[in-house]
Formats: structure tokens, C-alpha cells, sequence
């Protein structure tokens, strides 16, 4: 484990129990609702929400299950309302909703008291662990500071040496004739007094003093099981290698014809990466330059059926380049919105290019959220307003389920 982490999951720890819990419910309480975007695609990104909490739950990562959990109660009880198209919504689909929430609700309460019994746990464990690094601090300053007046004691009676050795060479000692063993007189001392080299008793004394013993180090798995803080980057977008291949196979026909085809990538969320597990091609109208989907319920039914969740779109450029042109930027937008990991994938046959794109988050996000244009029309290419993603990881070995709901 890295020091950096090791050191965030001390802070964590360190935080009041109480106090980590709410900071969950307000990061999960940030939730916008953007006008421009139909409320029907708000529900629809509700349910897969719900979905994804619960896979979280279900392996034990509950503090991005509750945030989930909180934000569909956000969304739903609160900010949903306040959409201008929010009286269009079908009965039906608010029926579903409110069906969740009850569902929802009881769930996000026992997760709450869970994670504060957990967060106590930690706490309690981070406050053993200061004690006992305190103690280990207090012990190892006591240490030195008895180091460092050994060292004065072994300096000073090296300088007593140096200077005895020394102090006889200043006197004239050539008519001096003392017995060898005569001990010094009246405290004086006389040349044979250093016949003999002096004793080294005293310092052989100091030096074999065994070496202090170092404190007991601190053990660093005293709070190792501390839950990891919340990942602050994308999550991977597993992506088949098979899917772009098996994608232009179905699009071939209209690739002849120049016209595009879209797809929607669905799949599922495992160990907290998304994974693309189905393309489902809708019924839909297309020309050479673009493509819209008809007949939406038939997609939701099926996602619904087998339990998927949206994870962006795929589409072909007959006879251009991979890139992502004005209308294709506002397609991309919605489905950013409901997911920050939402890629748009474009393939071009011409060119043999396979472009994996998203809407850059500092800039194109805001930029084209806000523009109210349709159709084709031009946007300022600087600062970019899409980039080539890098939260994907293609997969030789991960199948792919191909579903064309034309037929």
C-alpha cells in the first residue's frame, strides 16, 4: 500500500463518525436537473442508478451505494419537480418511480446507521493508533536525548585524554630522574607518570555500553482495514474487441447505401467497472451524415428485461473520419449527463478509423449544454470540446451480444 493512501485513510479515520456520514449525504445530494434534457431520460437514468447501487451494495461498497441511493432520492423527491416538462411525465413511469423509492428509502437508512457503526469502528481504531504512535514518539525522544548525552560523556573524556597526553611535552624533563614507579607528588605530575600508556578503563567502560534499543515501530496495520476513500477518477469502460467488427458486420448494408447506423452500449457494472455486454441497434432513420432512434420504449423495455444499464452509443461514419461533429456532440451530451463514463464510440470504414470519444468535462460539457442550436452548426474547436477518452480498456477475452430490434 502507498504511502499517499495509507496516509488518506489515516485522515479518514481521523474524521468524526457523524461528520463522514453527512459529508456522503451531501456529495450524494448533489444532483441538476438540465431543463434541455427530456424528464423521461431522468427516469430512465433513475432506475439504472438503482441498479448500480445495488451491485455496489451487494459487494460491499457501500459508500458508493449510499451516495447512489441519495442521489435518486434527491433527484426524485426533490429535484425532478422542478423541470419544466415535469408534468408531461407519463403516470405509469412516475408509478415505477415512486415504487423505487419506497424500495430505496429503508435501504438507504440501514446503509447510513452501517456505515456510521463502521466509520465508529475506524475512529475508535485511528485513536488506539495515535496513542500508541504517541507513546513510541515519547520513547524515542527520551532515547535521543539519552544518545546525545552519552555522546557529550564520551566527548569530554576524549578531550581529558587528549589534553593529559599533551600536557607533559611543555615541561623540560632531561635532568629528571624519578623511579619509574614513583606515584605522583602533592598532585603533580611527574614524566614517569606517563611511562606506561594511561588506562583506557574509563573509556573501554563507555564503549561497551550496548547500543540503545530502538523503539518498537509503530505497526502500520492498526487501521489497514480501513474502507478506501471514494475513487475521485473515471471508472474503466470495459470495452470487446469484437464489438466495432461484429457492429460494421450489421451496418454493412447501410454503409453501401452511405447511410449511418447507431447503437446503444448497454451492460452492467462488476468490481466497480462498467462493462460493455450488448449493442442494441433500434429501429431508426439515418443519411449520411447522421442518425435518430425511433421507438425508445422497445430499448428501456429491453434493458429493463435483462437488467442493463445505458454506457454510451456507437455509430458509423460512411464515407468520413472518426470525430464527433456538432449533432453528435449534443447526442453525446445526454448521455454524459447521466453518466460522466459514457463514451461515444465512431467507427469509419473508409478510413479504417475507430474513434472512442467523450465531451472534455472542464469545458465541452458546459459549453454545449448550454448552446440551444440544432441541427448542424459550428462550435469553436479551442479550447476542444471532445477528446480521445482514456477510461477504456479493450477486452480479447469479454463477449459481446449484438441485438437488432429492427427485425
Amino acid at each position: 500500500m502507498q504511502s499517499s493512501e495509507k496516509h488518506m485513510k489515516l485522515e479518514l479515520a481521523s474524521l468524526d463518525p457523524a461528520f463522514r456520514v453527512k459529508q456522503l449525504a451531501n456529495y450524494g445530494a448533489m444532483v441538476d436537473v438540465d431543463p434541455n434534457v427530456p424528464p423521461r431520460r431522468y427516469y430512465r437514468s433513475g432506475l439504472e442508478m438503482v441498479r448500480m447501487a445495488n451491485v455496489y451494495l451487494a459487494e460491499g461498497s457501500l459508500e458508493n451505494a449510499y451516495i447512489l441511493y441519495m442521489k435518486f432520492m434527491t433527484l426524485f423527491l426533490e429535484k425532478i419537480r422542478k423541470h419544466p416538462e415535469y408534468s408531461t411525465v407519463p403516470l405509469d413511469v412516475k408509478s415505477v418511480n415512486q415504487v423505487k423509492l419506497k424500495e430505496v428509502m429503508p435501504k438507504a437508512e440501514k446503509l447510513k446507521q452501517r456505515l456510521f457503526d463502521q466509520y465508529t469502528r475506524e475512529h475508535a481504531r485511528y485513536k488506539d493508533f495515535e496513542a500508541k504512535r504517541k507513546i513510541a514518539e515519547e520513547a524515542r525522544r527520551k532515547q535521543e536525548q539519552e544518545d546525545a548525552k552519552l555522546a557529550q560523556i564520551l566527548q569530554a573524556d576524549e578531550n581529558r585524554q587528549d589534553g593529559s597526553a599533551t600536557g607533559p611535552h611543555l615541561m623540560n624533563t632531561d635532568n629528571w630522574a624519578v623511579t619509574p614507579s614513583a606515584p605522583p607528588v602533592d598532585g603533580v605530575l611527574y614524566p614517569d607518570d606517563f611511562a606506561k600508556e594511561p588506562s583506557q578503563a574509563p573509556l573501554n567502560q563507555y564503549k561497551s555500553v550496548p547500543p540503545p534499543i530502538p523503539p518498537k515501530p509503530v505497526q502500520e496495520n492498526v487501521i489497514s482495514d480501513v474502507f478506501p476513500p471514494l475513487a475521485g477518477g473515471l471508472r474503466t469502460v470495459v470495452v470487446p474487441a469484437t464489438l466495432m467488427g461484429r457492429f460494421l458486420t450489421i451496418a454493412a448494408s447501410n454503409t453501401a447505401k452511405n447511410i449511418e447506423l447507431c447503437g446503444i452500449l448497454a451492460g452492467r457494472l462488476e468490481q466497480n467497472q462498467l462493462k460493455i455486454t450488448h449493442v442494441i441497434v433500434p429501429k431508426q432513420s439515418g443519411t449520411a451524415d447522421s442518425c435518430s432512434t425511433n421507438n425508445e420504449e422497445e430499448i428501456f423495455h429491453y434493458q429493463d428485461q435483462h437488467n442493463l444499464i445505458t454506457l454510451g452509443w456507437i455509430h458509423t461514419h460512411p464515407t468520413q473520419t472518426a470525430f464527433l461533429s456538432s449533432v453528435d456532440l449534443h447526442t453525446q451530451c445526454s448521455y454524459q449527463l447521466m453518466m460522466s463514463e459514457a463514451i461515444a464510440i465512431v467507427c469509419a470504414p473508409k478510413y479504417n478509423e475507430t474513434g472512442y470519444f467523450a465531451l472534455t468535462p472542464d469545458y465541452g460539457m458546459q459549453y454545449i449544454a448550454a448552446c440551444r442550436q440544432t441541427g448542424f452548426h459550428p462550435h469553436p474547436n479551442d479550447p476542444p470540446l471532445f477528446y480521445n477518452v482514456t477510461h477504456i480498456r479493450l477486452d480479447s477475452s469479454s463477449p459481446i451480444e449484438m441485438v437488432d430490434l429492427r427485425r
